[in-house]
């Protein structure tokens, strides 16, 4: 876990705790349905964490499965996220997905835009 803070215009880190993902047992998204960034890692003690946002809470997630998958091939638990997310074979988990979600919004409102539009008879 790093320290971040700003002084003037210089961006200062320090890391304040160290963990082996050996040690990590399970990591909960505390709430799947909804859009926060707050999540629990669970060592020997439970740690509440805050990631920057929820997309990036998704990213440090699936960092950390494929780190387990390809070094310690261990059983390790991500609870409470969504899993079209965390899956790689998802086209929401492209390098921009982003770009896709806005895609499909849109093509879905102009649908219902044209089904409103057209008269009925």
């Amino acid at each position: 876990m790093v320290k971040h803070w700003r002084v003037d215009r210089e961006e200062k880190y320090e890391i304040v705790e160290k963990w082996f993902l050996k040690d990590l047992e399970m990591i909960d998204g505390k709430e799947a349905d909804t859009d926060n960034p707050y999540f629990d890692m669970h060592f020997h003690k439970v740690y509440n964490m805050e990631a920057y946002s929820c997309a990036s809470k998704y990213t440090f997630a699936r960092t950390l499965n494929k780190l387990n998958a390809m070094y310690l091939k261990k059983d390790f638990k991500i609870v409470n996220f969504d899993d079209t997310y965390l899956n790689d074979d998802s086209i929401w988990s492209s390098s921009n997905r982003d770009f896709i979600v806005v895609m499909r919004v849109c093509f879905y409102a102009f649908n219902l835009l044209c089904l409103s539009l057209c008269p009925l008879s």
